[in-house]
């Protein structure tokens, strides 16, 4: 792919991202490369903008994102209506999503200049709130569905089906419907398995089952997920890729299914996703 107009956007409360912002922006103009960069990053690198981030993605080729995963959710939120491909480069410590680290911008901007980057599609969840999706606009995770108790201590009650089809109703702290690209976030901290990106497939994942016996399941991303909030005692809460919780009347149904859109996930060609898994998570072999 050979990008022409770049779209820029930062991790503003990120330390050193000021002098990021201006050394990428410098980068690409060194490759006469059209850059568009989005307001708020641009007042923090003292530049003049007035692009929104939506704006900004339709006026580009190819989303340059400067921070972490948190980062790359916050702007797949805000371009839901109008996803472009995003390269991250990560400002931080622990980022699946992001292709480089900061200290490798000059070799991203020249991959990315020469059209020498690689593209991974992501699937993307669509939720509906309420037992008729086509009245209530559905919500886009790039991650994960996660039900929650709250802040009380306590267990709650959610009854999960497949395609119609009952799976069981799960008594836990809570449960977690993700994509590949989320196998490896907070389901992966609950013990759900890594998911390779394209694999195909969903997980569904509990938090602290009070059953033993309650594990993750891989269901088919064709599938059709339905999670109702059956506890009567206490409050069930839905977030989406970390935003802000809502709560679910009790016998609600959420429903949850592969959106039609998808991501497309830039990286470097040398960096592949197992690569990238035995970095982040240390793995070095055998010690014996």
């Amino acid at each position: 792919m050979h990008a022409k107009t770049i779209g820029l956007i930062a991790h503003t409360g990120k330390p050193g991202v000021a002098e990021l912002v201006n050394a990428v922006a410098d980068e690409f103009s060194g490759h006469s490369m059209s850059i568009l960069i989005e307001k708020e990053t641009a007042a923090l690198a003292g530049k003049q903008s007035t692009l929104t981030m939506p704006e900004l993605a339709k006026e580009c080729d190819l989303l340059v994102v400067l921070g972490g995963d948190g980062t790359i959710l916050n702007v797949t939120d805000h371009i839901a209506d109008a996803l472009k491909p995003i390269f991250g480069i990560n400002v931080g410590s622990l980022g699946f999503l992001t292709g480089v680290s900061s200290a490798a911008v000059r070799e991203a901007v020249e991959a990315i200049a020469k059209g020498k980057i690689a593209f991974s599609e992501r699937a993307l969840l669509e939720v509906n709130l309420g037992d008729a999706p086509s009245k209530t606009e559905p919500m886009i995770a790039l991650n994960d569905a996660v039900f929650s108790r709250g802040e009380l201590s306590r267990l709650i009650r959610l009854r999960t089906r497949v395609d119609g089809e009952a799976l069981t109703e799960f008594n836990a702290d809570g449960l977690i419907i993700a994509t590949p690209t989320g196998s490896t976030a907070y389901s992966l901290s609950a013990g759900g398995p890594i998911l390779e990106p394209e694999s195909g497939v969903f997980v569904i994942t509990p938090i602290c089952p009070h059953v033993l016996t309650n594990r993750s399941i891989i269901v088919s991303d064709d599938s059709v997920i339905e999670v109702e909030a059956s506890e009567r005692d206490y409050p069930v809460f839905l977030t989406i890729d970390g935003r802000e919780p809502m709560r679910i009347a009790q016998g609600s149904v959420v429903t949850i299914r592969k959106a039609k859109r998808t991501l497309q996930l830039a990286a470097l060609p040398n960096v592949s996703f197992f690569s990238l898994v035995r970095q982040k998570l240390k793995w070095s072999g055998s010690n014996i």
